[in-house]
């Protein structure tokens, strides 16, 4: 009996330890396509409410329900993505044409800064720096950066082509995670050794977190991204659309990520004379954009996520530093599901302490 006992957990043991080797082999194989597959898992989640309701007035075709579902959200937000994407790349491809021609000299904006202030020579004569040194530097990069851009088209144009098979994949399993997502969560539950009831909660937050980090943060984009392209065409600054669209990216980064557009460019507009420009751009950078971050960004992510403003902005940039452009959603992610992990830990532990299940030590007696 004991012989047989000790059999089938050695054969346990094995069955578990090639469970997990065949698991671990099976993620190496999707680390690839971890952006898509992440995408595809949020977007469903994003409209998941709409293919229930879908579900409800069509029941048992789920199918059609899931293309008008997928469909939805191609004309929702990935045509428009695409569309201010491709005009921002052709408005850049502009500009470096200009500076290819010569007729935008980034060498050029040094010498008006020179000219109007004479005393930033002075300023940078003191750390042992040139000024002419440095508009030559400028321009020597600038001329660099384009020879780079056309000696990598080919590599430009097969990161397109990757681009559109990443997108293309990501729509295809959008499509399978929107039929079959209820199917595979319940699947997930009956696999996982965590107890149904914690997995649910976390499968709950995880759906929470993600939607509202998405939504919210892409709300925010385009709204910073928006006023930031309006004030430049306003003021007439060149490439609105595409200064606007670099604002809008670098809005994932809460608190100062527009900043690092609009500061420079009316420090600029200062240095060169044109203070009125310089102000306006400023004000309306600090008061109208920054407000935005501040308001809604608290409303539609901190509030949604429950989690501190402190510990949005730690996990998006943390997750901005380790996993890229993803990291704004799986940053947060990360930091919420840890939060989530601690609270069931900790619920459980004063249960079971309230309860009688985990009983205190006796003390020693002394001998």
């Amino acid at each position: 009996m004991l012989e047989k006992n000790s059999q089938e957990t050695m054969e346990m043991r094995t069955f578990i330890f090639m469970l997990l080797v065949a698991s671990l082999g099976f993620l190496l194989l999707l680390k690839p396509f971890f952006g898509p597959i992440f995408w595809a898992c949020a977007i469903a989640i994003i409209f998941y409410p709409m293919q229930q309701k879908l579900v409800a007035r069509m029941p048992g075709r789920r199918n059609l329900t899931a293309l008008i579902t997928l469909l939805a959200c191609i004309v929702i937000v990935v045509l428009p993505m695409i569309l201010v994407v491709t005009s921002a790349v052709s408005e850049g491809v502009g500009v470096y044409q200009k500076i290819e021609t010569g007729e935008i000299d980034p060498a050029e904006y040094t010498r008006k800064i020179e000219s109007a202030f004479p005393m930033v020579e002075n300023f940078l004569a003191n750390f042992g720096m040139e000024f002419s040194t440095l508009r030559e530097n400028l321009a020597g990069a600038a001329m660099s950066s384009g020879k780079f851009l056309a000696q990598h088209t080919l590599s430009i144009g097969q990161n397109t082509f990757s681009f559109i098979l990443n997108l293309c994949l990501m729509l295809y399993l959008t499509f399978f995670m929107l039929r079959d997502g209820s199917k595979l969560i319940e699947l997930l539950v009956r696999a996982l050794p965590l107890g149904d009831a914690r997995e649910r909660e976390l499968f709950a937050k995880f759906a929470e977190v993600t939607r509202a980090t998405v939504k919210g943060n892409l709300v925010i984009a385009i709204i910073q991204g928006s006023l930031g392209g309006f004030i430049f065409w306003a003021l007439g600054i060149p490439g609105a659309l595409l200064w606007g669209v670099c604002m809008a990216i670098v809005s994932l980064i809460p608190a100062i990520g527009p900043a690092l557009i609009w500061a420079p460019v009316a420090l600029y507009l200062l240095l060169t004379g044109q203070a009125i420009q310089a102000l306006i751009l400023a004000a309306f950078g600090a008061i109208v954009i920054g407000l935005i971050d501040n308001i809604l960004r608290p409303i539609l992510v901190g509030r949604d996520t429950k989690m501190p403003d402190y510990i949005v902005l730690l996990s998006t940039l943390g997750g901005l530093a380790i996993f890229g452009i993803n990291g704004f959603v799986v940053g947060p992610l990360v930091a919420a599901l840890f939060i989530a992990f601690w609270g069931i830990f900790i619920r459980e532990i004063n249960n079971q302490i309230e309860t009688g299940v985990i009983a205190e030590t006796p003390p020693r007696s002394g001998k």
